[in-house]
């Protein structure tokens, strides 16, 4: 008789480092949502009392240039050397990477040299020519994500605002959505895997909130790099983020929760692109779906300025999921620059609130 695998939570758990991390920024999501970076670093240093470096001497991992078949393979591993160098030359042993293409940039390259060690070395040998340094593997590399999941029962125990309905007192419904370059390219590398995601769930229920099932909640948000860089085929992403919007609506979640930079500013460009297109929008009261980023629910949870935390910068306007919260907020602050003095707001027609 023909023996069957058995699927087991252990398969798809992985290791988390527990402090002491070397931080790997993003180059895209500083532009897209510059103020989670921040948030992250805050709730890791003054919330949960860990160290981590923040190197301004990191560079991009030219994921975007390698994936548009513009950096080569060899480039890409002799950059990611670099990182891992300067992460030796400060004594710190776990990554924690950012973005979502970085993490599966640094996840290929992994791959690729546990099972081609002479790659490897060939990488070592670049890196030498190229800049005198040496290199070694760290012993962690993790998402930002996988931090935030790890510590979020501690995150859970300093909560000022759970998510929870301050109307109704019902849990507030969430869908989350898992990059692709975090859970499809190397499953094992992803807090539950491709099939069994659990990283963004685990902070949603651990926070009070619901989380909602769809017929689309694994599919793609449709970004592939090549799919956006080129003008002519935009249609091909936005079309994706059409078939999950038109799948999770009569669900009618308060949020989406996305783990990677490309997939959230997706989710929340497209909703206003959509309203201009086809006068649709898929929330209620004739706005969007707020979509969120790990970070900012983390900090709003705990009590942070939503407009410190970058939330202005959004398509969809947040303020309706932010009264159901209860954030405390203050409206005309939404608008103002670091000095404090208002900045103007953007001019705005059609479909969706501001």
């Amino acid at each position: 008789m023909k023996k069957t695998a058995k699927i087991k939570w252990a398969d798809f758990n992985k290791e988390i480092a527990d402090d002491n991390y070397y931080y790997l920024r993003s180059c895209i999501r500083q532009n897209f949502f510059p103020g989670s970076e921040k948030a992250f670093l805050d709730i890791l240093r003054h919330n949960l009392h860990k160290t981590i470096f923040d190197d301004a001497s990191h560079t991009t991992c030219a994921g975007i240039g390698y994936h548009a078949d513009i950096v080569t393979f060899e480039t890409l591993q002799t950059i990611a050397a670099r990182h891992f160098s300067l992460m030796n030359e400060r004594g710190i042993p776990s990554a924690v990477v950012s973005c979502i293409t970085s993490f599966g940039i640094y996840s290929e390259i992994l791959a690729t040299w546990e099972e081609f060690p002479e790659e490897k070395e060939k990488i070592r040998a670049y890196l030498k020519k190229a800049t005198g340094r040496e290199f070694e593997v760290p012993e962690n590399v993790v998402h930002s994500c996988d931090i935030i999941y790890k510590f979020r029962n501690e995150i859970a125990a300093q909560m000022k605002s759970p998510l929870i309905n301050q109307k109704t007192g019902k849990p507030l419904k969430i869908v989350d959505h898992i990059g692709c370059h975090y859970s499809k390219m190397f499953p094992e590398r992803g807090v539950g895997g491709a099939e069994f995601p659990k990283v963004l769930t685990g902070m949603i229920t651990a926070w009070g909130g619901e989380t909602v099932d769809y017929p689309e909640r694994r599919h793609c948000c449709g970004f592939g790099f090549r799919q956006y860089l080129v003008k002519s085929n935009r249609s091909y992403p936005m079309s994706n983020s059409k078939k999950k919007f038109e799948s999770m609506a009569p669900y009618k979640p308060d949020a989406i929760l996305a783990n990677c930079p490309g997939c959230t500013m997706f989710f929340d460009r497209w909703q206003y692109t959509l309203g201009q297109i086809e006068g649709k929008t898929y929330g209620e009261d004739g706005n969007g779906i707020p979509v969120l980023t790990y970070e900012e629910l983390a900090g709003l949870v705990l009590g942070y300025d939503p407009w410190k935390l970058g939330m202005q910068l959004h398509q969809v306007d947040v303020e309706p999921f932010l009264d159901k919260m209860g954030v405390q907020y203050n409206p005309d602050d939404k608008y103002k620059g670091l000095n404090g003095k208002y900045i103007n707001q953007p001019d705005f027609s059609g479909c969706l609130k501001v």
